[in-house]
């Protein structure tokens, strides 16, 4: 017998506005620091050898102990690790903006990292189980996916601004004023539903694993960014981050509180789902990157046009997750939505492998933002309601944990493949036409055409990750539309039906049944 659906929050909505905010900051954080870097390099001392670890060290914090802060929100409750997260990240902030050495800077990026691991979760979470409605959930997560994925280029927008017209510190600095803004909405806003918590002891032996995994699976791929794929250092974590969550599957299956359920992964839909997002975000990091690049580079933007440059990306996903997948979602099958995107946004990479040393922004680059911009907001919104659809409520943090797993691994995949691929396509096309080369302009020439062939190499692979990303969803989601009638889950059918969740085949979960998410 289901239990009562629990009354809806009137507050809900405002509740969105300071989730979304806080989301905005993690996600921003991200890339806002890559532009304010070569500054804060220049202001601390800090060695070519050890830059990297600036932007290393929340990438390793962060995506080391995601599965831990998603299960911190399952044990404290939502709203605790929220405001614990946002205190926490502030606070780290504060440190990294008044640091006075490269030490005191990369361990507050550090600290930034490890609480940005308990508020994401978190945030997302408190979406889960303050939206159980269809319709009004579609709209909840449009807004929410569209600034998951358009805030790293926001970042590069404010990144662009603080830099050249303040200091690299107020990178730092104005997540401060971020986090005020989220705790006052926590403490006199938001509300968590009553039964939200779910107490159960820690599983140490899966925390160590699936932190030490992860962590060593990022700073693997960012070694290979560096050190080259067949370095004995790259290799060496890689293969240790394969034996580690190897192991750590092994825990799982045999705990009897595991800190990842596998029955949260390996529904069909919800792996899907996890699946789509880490492969779209792996081709999706390289416009950022490379396109940073191209317009400061080539077309000789400054940091902050260049951020700006990005806006129509930003327009293109929330109209692709606010308007379009909002209203469509409640009425068609979320694949309907997921494959198409990934195809658009392929489509807009292919345009991209056109760009040339002498090309302009509005051949190319502008419709491909919109188009990658569109095809995102199509992928995110959908993908982001469904990795978190139909999960008992006590497993709606880790849950919500793994959608950000997937985003950090994916961009550290990301990162690292594609640079490598465009480095050395870029080092080919140099040796191969260097023959020709008689003066100083013709070899400043080569040098920008050997940089754009590189691009133009790595926007082709990122267009057949996100072809891969399409096909992903639109083989393995197979939910029915989300705004039908549908049975509502119970506690006690969820636990009946736990070993053939586990087993991928209960039907309640191959095809999720209860956009109410709970009981």
């Amino acid at each position: 017998m289901s239990n009562p659906v629990p009354a809806l929050d009137p507050r809900r909505w405002k509740a969105l506005a300071f989730i979304a905010l806080a989301q905005l900051m993690v996600v921003l954080d991200g890339t806002i620091v890559n532009i304010a870097l070569p500054s804060a390099q220049h202001d601390l001392g800090i060695s070519d050898a050890n830059r990297q670890w600036v932007v290393t060290a929340y990438a390793l914090a962060f995506g080391g102990l995601l599965l831990f802060g998603g299960r911190i929100s399952d044990r404290w409750g939502r709203r605790r690790a929220f405001m614990i997260g946002l205190v926490g990240f502030a606070a780290a902030s504060a440190l990294g903006g008044a640091a006075v050495n490269p030490g005191m800077l990369l361990g507050a990026r550090a600290l930034q990292g490890a609480f940005g691991a308990i508020l994401a979760p978190a945030a997302l979470s408190l979406l889960t189980v303050m939206f159980t409605q269809p319709k009004e959930r579609a709209k909840a997560f449009g807004i929410y996916g569209a600034i998951s994925g358009g805030g790293a280029a926001i970042g590069l927008i404010l990144g662009g601004v603080l830099t050249e017209y303040a200091n690299w510190r107020w990178t730092m600095f104005v997540n401060v004023f971020f986090a005020l803004v989220a705790m006052a909405g926590a403490v006199l806003v938001i509300k968590e539903p009553e039964g939200a918590r779910h107490s159960t002891r820690l599983d140490i032996p899966g925390i160590v694993l699936a932190g030490a995994g992860l962590a060593s699976l990022v700073y693997g791929f960012n070694k290979a960014e560096t050190a080259g794929w067949s370095a004995t250092s790259t290799l060496g974590f890689i293969i240790a981050a394969v034996v580690l969550l190897a192991a750590f599957v092994v825990v799982q299956s045999r705990s009897a509180s595991p800190l990842l359920p596998l029955r949260v992964v390996l529904d069909r839909n919800r792996g899907g789902a996890y699946l789509t997002i880490g492969i779209s975000v792996v081709g999706m990091f390289g416009a950022f990157l490379f396109l940073t690049y191209y317009l400061q580079v080539v077309l000789h933007y400054t940091p902050m046009t260049s951020g700006f440059a990005f806006l129509p990306m930003v327009a293109g996903m929330m109209l692709g997750a606010t308007q379009v997948a909002v209203r469509l979602l409640p009425k068609v099958p979320a694949r309907f939505l997921m494959a198409p995107g990934a195809f658009i946004a392929a489509g807009a990479m292919l345009l991209l492998t056109q760009i040339s040393a002498d090309g302009s922004y509005a051949t190319h680059v502008l419709p491909a933002l919109v188009m990658l911009g569109f095809g995102m907001g199509l992928v995110f919104m959908p993908a982001m309601n469904l990795a978190t659809l139909g999960v008992q409520r006590q497993d709606a943090g880790v849950a919500s944990a793994m959608v950000s797993t997937s985003q950090q691994i994916g961009g550290a995949i990301g990162t690292s493949l594609l640079s490598t691929i465009a480095n050395s396509a870029t080092a080919h096309y140099a040796t191969s036409h260097a023959a020709g080369v008689r003066s100083a302009s013709g070899a400043a020439s080569l040098q920008s055409a050997a940089m754009v062939h590189g691009f133009s190499i790595a926007f082709g692979v990122a267009a057949g990750l996100l072809t891969l990303a399409g096909l992903s969803a639109a083989l393995l989601v197979n939910a029915r539309p989300l705004g039908g009638h549908q049975p509502t889950s119970s506690n006690s059918g969820a636990n009946a039906n736990s070993n053939a969740n586990a087993n991928g085949n209960a039907a309640t979960e191959a095809e999720p049944t209860a956009p109410t998410l709970v009981h």
